[in-house]
């Protein structure tokens, strides 16, 4: 493990103590990640630097070095903090209700975050509440006849669905609508066009559904999933 990554897991696993005596420490991750978190709400993930967290929090740059070693490891604070934790399942859902439920949470995330679909790329040191997200896909899928691997890749499969729509939304900001853009940019286009291209004509001039490829898909995901679990257990 690189001292990056060291770096990372002691900020994120091994959170510093509060002192007993003395002064209080004049700075807090919490404080120092909601910080980033506000720039990147606002301009995005790349306008987001120490010297910028630092100014917000009108310390100096030197000094926020003393709790964050570098800008990997503070990003690595504002996932884990604006990740939260997924809401527990109610009591006696199924396991397809409460993976529903869980990418629909995923998806409110991201959306709430978008620069969270930057910083969630590759591979990195997770922390304990980003963790906790697979762990609860995983655990929805126990006792289902699936391998481990299979309940992994279930979870990405999952993830990967909710991520591309996140990301055709962020794109289509303020509106979020990426059907209904697509159709205002190209609707015309198209129809002109209709003896090219009669599969699309139809599909656009069709009234219902629109906007709703995350609760298509997973829907889908779902379904296939069921078919497998049905599948072992005959």
């Amino acid at each position: 493990m690189g001292e990056e990554a060291n770096a990372a897991v002691r900020l994120l696993w091994e959170p510093p103590a509060k002192p007993s005596r003395g002064p209080k420490p004049a700075l807090s991750l919490a404080r120092i990640a909601a910080a980033g978190i506000e720039i990147a709400d606002a301009e995005g993930l790349g306008a987001v630097s120490m010297q910028r967290v630092a100014g917000l929090l009108d310390f100096t740059k030197m000094s926020l070095y003393r709790y964050v070693p570098g800008k990997a490891e503070l990003v690595a604070l504002m996932v884990e903090s604006a990740v939260g934790e997924p809401a527990a399942a109610a009591e006696g859902l199924g396991w397809r209700e409460r993976l529903s439920s869980w990418a629909r949470q995923l998806a409110a995330a991201f959306n709430e975050h978008p620069w969270l679909l930057d910083a969630t790329v590759g591979p990195r040191v997770m922390g304990p509440r980003e963790l906790g997200w697979l762990e609860r896909a995983l655990a929805a899928l126990e006792g289902q006849g699936l391998t481990g691997a299979e309940r992994m890749d279930a979870a990405v499969l999952l993830t990967g669905h909710v991520r591309g729509i996140a990301e055709q939304v962020r794109a289509t900001r303020p509106n979020g609508r990426p059907e209904a853009e697509f159709l205002t940019l190209l609707g015309p286009l198209v129809h002109r066009h209709a003896d090219r291209f009669p599969a699309l004509a139809a599909a656009m001039a069709s009234p219902d559904g629109r906007d709703q490829a995350l609760d298509f898909g997973l829907e889908r995901i779902l379904d296939g999933l069921e078919a497998l679990i049905t599948h072992r257990a005959g």
